[in-house]
């Protein structure tokens, strides 16, 4: 009997140290971390809710060689219901403004941006002050037309 007891107690110190020798290695070796350090989650941003806001003064600068963009553009904007006199189209001073682009000025202003994106039939937002409006009492949005929306890279057609 005294000779299994033994022979239990090898066995089971074998199996102990064995298991001891590969949690070692696999530490040694970095393949596993005792205390390992929290990785930072991602907060997400949070999402804006489109407002279609037509008090908004719109300037739409075509920034593409292709013509005729922003009178197309503001065509589908009034369709959308903005006044014909508070949309402005224009030529902007490049031709190479890769996707279309609607821009706005103050935070407050995100919500109006993002509808008008939805009305145009999707384009990026972003704040930016390069597009002030004349009069600071003046709410307004500015549409760069990329080259997203010409023929060699054409945008899908908006929903009305």
């Amino acid at each position: 009997m005294r000779g299994w007891l033994v022979l239990l107690w090898a066995a089971l110190a074998t199996i102990v140290l064995i298991a001891l020798g590969i949690f070692g290695t696999l530490l040694a070796s970095g393949r596993i971390e005792l205390f390992p350090e929290p990785t930072p989650t991602a907060t997400p941003a949070p999402q804006v809710t489109p407002v279609i806001d037509q008090s908004y003064q719109v300037q739409i600068l075509n920034a593409t060689p292709e013509q005729g963009l922003a009178t197309q553009m503001k065509d589908t904007i009034v369709g959308a219901g903005w006044a014909d006199e508070s949309v402005l189209a224009s030529g902007a001073g490049s031709e190479d403004f890769p996707e279309t682009t609607v821009f706005y000025v103050n935070d407050e202003d995100e919500a109006a941006a993002a509808g008008l994106a939805g009305v145009i039939g999707g384009a990026n937002i972003e704040q930016s002050d390069a597009y002030p409006p004349v009069d600071p009492a003046t709410k307004q949005l500015t549409v760069v037309i990329g080259l997203d929306r010409t023929a060699a890279g054409q945008s899908p057609a908006p929903t009305p």
